[in-house]
């Protein structure tokens, strides 16, 4: 019930925000932009005319650009009032030497500013749709291997390996059950960053975790804990967040690793309290202690490690990590399958059928989800939420620079494509050196997609009654985001 009050909720609020523009704004294309729009679709350009005195001088943000815009006499443009100047076109801008989508505050007298488009809802199902294709091939290798392993006995031997720490925590698993097996496996690919070997192990431990799950319709504590953890997002090396800020020219782009860190495995602890406070879990028996403590250490002695490493050499040992442990999985896998005799082709078609058949089934919880974030994003209720923060909190008299990198945290929960790109958008406005590009980063790399994995992990096992689910989540989330932001201003406050 929770994820359809909120799928309803979404749908309302966009379509009432869509609605107050058209009728009292005067926005006449919103609903078309809605409905049929298209992300690469021509920007929106408003003009800005003379008005007054103005003086001559550009603006190097949108922020100083709006707060004396009265005051330099711009007024915006209509039919009784033309712009002085008119910039349209992909060569004014390359005269420029500004890529086009620039937000563009120059030009002395007129002022151009070009808005991004998003998709609408037809060109979201077709990515939506697309998503789920891509994922066939991914799901029908890994599942297929994922196959072999299991015949060959090798997800039993990692469930007893791990079964000590995860029978605390997941107290209503039988000892030694798959499910521990594949749950390690998909937290391992989550921790080197490997979301496209994540997603097949994750849907694969909640099959298993559906299979003595009593009631088919309704999420169990273990698939809740699961999920929540899963959606923590704890990764040790953020490789393409590091890649985008060196794209951008930024100075260091490594400078947000340790921050990113810290903050991905306090939302991931959080995560863990927050579940096993609703569960009643003892998170203090010596085997969790024990367990977290030594993830903590590994995670301590890696930072310190790769602190001493340059932007090659972390990319680099990267690469080794995260490639070499997949290519290490399949040849253990293969070669255990060969030890035990099994007929290792034919378990993988076996497997494989099932990863086909499973992207198929998420497609309609996918197009839902997704349609659902699409409406919020080009209804522009986002920029109405952050418009309104910033005013809150700088009537409060607080630092309002944090809320500049806000767009991101609100928009990955939803969207991962969605909040990459607002990160880059936010480095490349505001500098990638800058403190609101800087927390857009750290906040990127403090969480994962929650209503994404929420449609596609549950639409995976038709779970309908997700209980607490995406309340935990969305609370993990929260302390993520709260971490992120004091991690940035103990790291960059000062000189960003």
């Amino acid at each position: 019930m929770a994820l359809s009050r909120i799928w309803s909720a979404f749908i309302i609020i966009a379509i009432a925000v869509a609605g107050y523009k058209s009728f009292f704004a005067a926005d006449t294309t919103i609903f078309s932009r809605m409905v049929t729009g298209k992300a690469d679709d021509a920007y929106d350009t408003v003009y800005y005319y003379k008005a007054g005195l103005a003086v001559n001088e550009g603006f190097a943000s949108e922020e100083s650009f709006t707060k004396y815009i009265a005051g330099y006499g711009y007024k915006e443009a209509d039919s009784l009032h033309p712009a002085t100047v008119v910039i349209t076109d992909k060569q004014s801008l390359a005269a420029m030497q500004l890529p086009v989508g620039t937000k563009v505050y120059t030009y002395k007298s007129i002022q151009a500013k070009l808005t991004k488009k998003a998709d609408g809802i037809i060109e979201t199902c077709k990515s939506a749709v697309n998503i789920c294709i891509g994922l066939i091939g991914i799901m029908a290798l890994f599942m297929g291997f994922m196959s072999i392993a299991e015949k060959a006995g090798g997800i039993n031997l990692l469930s007893r390996i791990i079964g000590p720490f995860f029978s605390k925590l997941f107290p209503e698993l039988p000892k030694g059950h798959p499910a521990m097996g594949h749950m390690m496996m998909n937290f391992s690919a989550n921790l080197l960053g490997l979301d496209n070997a994540a997603t097949p192990f994750g849907i694969k431990a909640m099959e298993s975790l559906q299979e003595i799950n009593p009631d088919k319709k309704t999420a169990s504590n273990a698939q809740i804990m699961f999920l929540c953890l899963h959606a923590s997002g704890l990764t040790l090396i953020p490789v393409s967040i590091i890649a985008a800020r060196a794209a951008v020219k930024a100075t260091n782009p490594t400078d947000i690793f340790v921050p990113c860190m810290i903050a991905t495995f306090a939302a991931t602890m959080a995560a863990m309290f927050i579940v096993s406070i609703k569960q009643k879990i003892n998170l203090l028996q010596p085997v969790i202690l024990v367990w977290v403590g030594g993830l903590s250490a590994v995670i301590a002695a890696l930072v310190v490690y790769l602190r001493t490493l340059n932007l090659e050499g972390m990319q680099s040992f990267s690469s080794l990590l995260s490639n070499g442990l997949i290519l290490l999985i399949f040849i253990l896998i293969v070669l255990g399958g060969l030890y035990k005799k099994i007929n290792i082709f034919d378990a993988f078609v076996d497997g494989a059928k099932g990863g086909f058949e499973t992207a198929i089934k998420i497609i309609p919880y996918l197009v839902g989800m997704l349609v659902a974030i699409s409406m919020l994003r080009t209804s522009g209720t986002f920029d109405v939420v952050i418009a309104g923060m910033k005013s809150l909190f700088g009537a409060l008299g607080t630092d309002t620079r944090f809320v500049d990198g806000l767009p991101t945290a609100l928009i990955k929960p939803m969207s991962g494509s969605g909040a990459r790109g607002m990160m880059i958008d936010t480095m490349k406005n505001f500098g990638a050196d800058s403190f609101a590009g800087r927390l857009s980063c750290i906040l990127q790399g403090s969480s994962d997609t929650t209503f994404y994995v929420i449609a596609v992990y549950f639409g995976a096992v038709a779970v309908k009654n997700t209980r607490y689910t995406i309340g935990a989540m969305l609370l993990a989330d929260l302390v993520g985001i709260i971490t992120a932001i004091g991690l940035c201003y103990m790291f960059f406050g000062a000189s960003a």
